[in-house]
Parts: C-alpha cells; structure tokens; sequence
C-alpha cells in the first residue's frame, strides 16, 4: 500500500509516517518508481510506535530499542523473548521503561504535593468556601445574597 493508504491505516498522518521513516523506527520499500510502499506489518509497526508514544515514550526512547517492535507483537499476547542486551549486558526497553515510569511517579508526587499546597492555601485564606464545592457542578463564585 501506499503511504497515505497506510498513514490511514495505522491513524497516522503522511507527514508523521515520513517522519518516523526519518527516525529509523521503520523502513519502507521503494517501487521502481520510487514510491513508498508499505505491508501490513509496516501498519501494525506504526500502530506499536503511536502506542508507545501515547503511553509517554520518546520517539529516542523507542529508537534504543526499535530491534524488538515487532517481538512482542509476534508473541500471542506472551511474554517475548527480548533478549537484545548491549554490549553492557543492560536491556535497553527494560531500563529505558523503568526510568519513564519513575519519572511519572516523581512527577505525580510533584504534582499532589502541589495540589495539597493550593488546597491548604485556599483553605487558609477563604475557609471551607472551596473544601465543599465540586467544581464541576457548583459555581465556586455564587453572586451575594
């Protein structure tokens, strides 16, 4: 398929499937007229890459360890055999995944300990005014009687 049939088809746009092919995350075959030419696996590898990067990869993230996109989708929904250790003895998806969740963590520790502070500093200063509003469904501004 061409590259706009398969941008659609992994919910991708030209532009990003091109630019993923300029990342190294994927390469495809040319015809003899030189078009791009994808196969399914191609979609399913972009589907994996979109993936990722929604759940808070980098696209650096996912280059260290591209050589194993494609296992885990041949794996039948088990565990794959990743192997793919660096000449250090690390495995690149392993390390590079903890580090991200870490980060999350720390960054939603971050995060509460900020809205503890507002929530206190709000407290403080206009009482149970704001502890007993959802802001969703009640104007935390009601006009004065």
């Amino acid at each position: 398929m061409r590259i706009g049939e398969a941008a659609a088809a992994a919910g991708l746009t030209p532009r990003a499937l091109r630019y993923y092919e300029q990342r190294g995350l994927l390469a495809a075959r040319r015809t003899l007229s030189g078009h791009r030419e994808y196969g399914q696996g191609d979609v399913h590898r972009l589907r994996t890459v979109r993936e990722l990067l929604d759940a808070g990869l980098t696209i650096g993230d996912i280059q260290s360890f591209v050589h194993v996109l494609d296992l885990a989708s041949s794996s039948g929904g088990e565990a794959p055999e990743i192997g793919g250790l660096d000449g250090a003895g690390h495995c690149p998806v392993a390390e590079i995944t903890l580090q991200r969740l870490a980060d999350l963590d720390r960054r939603i520790e971050r995060l509460t300990e900020l809205r503890n502070r507002l929530d206190d500093a709000l407290a403080h200063r206009f009482g149970d005014l704001f502890r007993t509003v959802d802001p969703i469904t009640t104007d935390p501004c009601p006009s004065p009687a």
